[in-house]
């Protein structure tokens, strides 16, 4: 069966910025693009629909605004849209279970609650078996790509080179899916992949006399040693892909942000399972997308 990639749309936006992004990738995977919106029939309707017309007219005119415009910049692309009925994150997660990814809307919120927290956006992530990016608004195919150099016209360089994939890494458990999907993403575009690993020194103090081999230089030089170990057969069978090294003493979810400055996608994992406070996404994703500005991908993982 032919896979989709699939963006949801809810008329917002971030949402319309979501289904272009997902138009290019699915551009760069060639495959059809399936454009998603649910809605849900109510005894009253919301406020954003206007008096003359149903909820489901409503619902039908954002998915057909959100499939021409996407049409319109993507002609040779197959699309399809879709009406869900029901809740949205029931909705979407279906639509996710064969597709290639899931693409959605982020407003990007901020505040002591953290972001997106109890969305429809968050609980797809948390849940959704398939890999997951969220696209904030304003996101163009020209913020994939470095600026032109002063000087350089566009006519010099016809398609100026992409911005970095970023692949934040855990050496104790590194995830195939993970580490496949930030090099397949990077050879896909043609851009180089930047591998971020942070680590934290132990607590326990020098034996007296000697050096403590789980501090300083040492223990940098362990973590390097680490990376490039788990990258090694991922390099050989992805020779094509530059691929650089960032490893840093430090909070994990601060080093993949600094890096998000210069990249056109962060990719990070989230564990699939479940802890006792529920379906969680965890605290590097959580913080990456609370801070990124780019799209990010969380990938889930065993």
């Amino acid at each position: 069966m032919l896979r989709h990639v699939t963006a949801g749309v809810d008329g917002s936006a971030e949402s319309l910025s979501a289904a272009h992004w997902a138009a290019r990738e699915a551009l760069r995977r060639g495959a059809p693009l399936r454009i998603v919106h649910a809605w849900r029939s109510r005894a009253h309707p919301a406020a954003s629909v206007p008096v003359d017309r149903t909820r489901q007219e409503w619902a039908e005119r954002t998915l057909d605004q959100a499939v021409a415009s996407v049409r319109a910049a993507h002609p040779g692309l197959r699309i399809a849209g879709r009406l869900v009925s029901g809740p949205a994150t029931t909705g979407l997660l279906s639509m996710a279970g064969d597709a290639e990814l899931l693409v959605l809307g982020s407003r990007g919120l901020t505040g002591v609650a953290g972001f997106l927290l109890g969305s429809v956006s968050q609980q797809v992530v948390a849940r959704s078996s398939q890999p997951v990016v969220l696209v904030r608004a304003g996101e163009t195919s020209t913020d994939e790509h470095l600026p032109a150099v002063d000087g350089v016209s566009p006519e010099e360089i016809p398609v100026s080179p992409y911005r970095d994939v970023v692949l934040g890494l855990d050496t104790r458990r590194p995830c195939d899916e993970l580490i496949e999907f930030a090099f397949t993403s990077a050879r896909r575009c043609g851009g180089p992949l930047h591998v971020v690993h942070a680590f934290r020194a132990p607590s326990a103090a020098a034996p007296e006399g000697g050096q403590n081999p789980t501090s300083g230089p040492g223990l940098l030089a362990a973590h390097e040693h680490s990376v490039v170990a788990a990258l090694r057969p991922w390099c050989e069978k992805f020779p094509e892909v530059s691929v650089t090294e960032t490893v840093a003493e430090g909070r994990a979810a601060t080093e993949l942000v600094r890096a998000s400055a210069r990249a056109a996608l962060v990719v990070v994992g989230r564990r699939t399972r479940d802890s006792r406070f529920g379906i969680r996404i965890g605290p590097v994703a959580h913080a990456v997308l609370h801070h990124c500005g780019c799209p990010v991908a969380v990938v889930p993982h065993a």
